[in-house]
């Protein structure tokens, strides 16, 4: 029997939910701290934060890894 599941924790979700989770948890202050981009430390909001992260591969690279590593402390 196979099992369609995808281990991969990114797996059908969006780059704007992804956003709207670490900020929820974090607040951008905290998210500027640990991810030292402009868009979360300079007039944050979530547009312009998806503005540059879909633009900047490295970027975007960095808040899917924090997000995988929050995932364990999300209470879901």
């Amino acid at each position: 029997m196979q099992n369609n599941t995808s281990k991969d924790p990114l797996h059908g979700i969006t780059l704007q939910r992804i956003l709207e989770i670490l900020v929820d948890f974090y607040g951008f202050d905290t998210l500027g701290e640990l991810i030292k981009i402009k868009c979360f430390t300079d007039n944050p909001s979530i547009k312009s934060s998806l503005t540059f992260l879909r633009k900047t591969d490295w970027a975007r690279k960095k808040v899917e890894e924090l997000y995988i590593r929050t995932l364990p402390k999300l209470s879901y």
